[in-house]
């Protein structure tokens, strides 16, 4: 009877894992109009930009971007306007010719001013005991080149590693790309 109970857990465990996945790859399927995937992860290209509250210029401001590279999530597009969401978790609208296929993501921005001995490490390879080439503060900006489900190939300031996934905004859990 126990190996019956063990057999039954262990499936319903590889169901439920398998189920997971297929809702993570559904909501990376779900497609926009422009036929990208949404949501999904883009930068910021310009050094200025308005988040509206609207998609169109008639719509007032709610804030102005000043740094071109910060990495936003869209998640809604109508013409040519996505809604974006920041890592503070900020919505509004943004011009598409704005935005940049670049990848950047934040490290750990919900660790901010929780004090300044926590850091992000970047290491040599992507194994959590590989050689720590940088310590980042969180809520640092960094380039993304790839990543493979759980660490990340970044560079910061001509610092080039890897950082975990799950220390970073801008990369979803699991997603790999190149």
């Amino acid at each position: 009877m126990r190996h019956l109970v063990r057999f039954s857990l262990a499936a319903l465990a590889g169901i439920l894992i398998s189920v997971a996945g297929v809702e993570f790859a559904h909501a990376q399927a779900a497609k926009g109009p422009s036929g990208l995937p949404l949501p999904r992860f883009v930068s910021l290209k310009a050094r200025s930009v308005n988040l509206r509250v609207g998609p169109s210029v008639d719509y007032a401001v709610s804030w102005r971007y000043m740094k071109s590279g910060v990495p936003v999530e869209i998640i809604q597009e109508y013409d040519n306007w996505r809604r974006i969401r920041d890592a503070d978790g900020t919505e509004g609208w943004v011009n598409q010719a704005l935005l940049s296929g670049e990848r950047t993501a934040v490290t750990a921005p919900w660790m901010r001013g929780k004090g300044d001995e926590i850091f992000v490490n970047m290491r040599r390879e992507a194994l959590a005991n590989a050689t720590v080439v940088a310590k980042i503060q969180p809520g640092v900006v960094v380039k993304v080149g790839e990543c493979n489900g759980d660490w990340c190939r970044a560079e910061v300031d001509g610092t080039a590693g890897w950082v975990s996934q799950n220390e970073i905004w801008g990369a979803y859990p699991g997603e790999a790309f190149k």
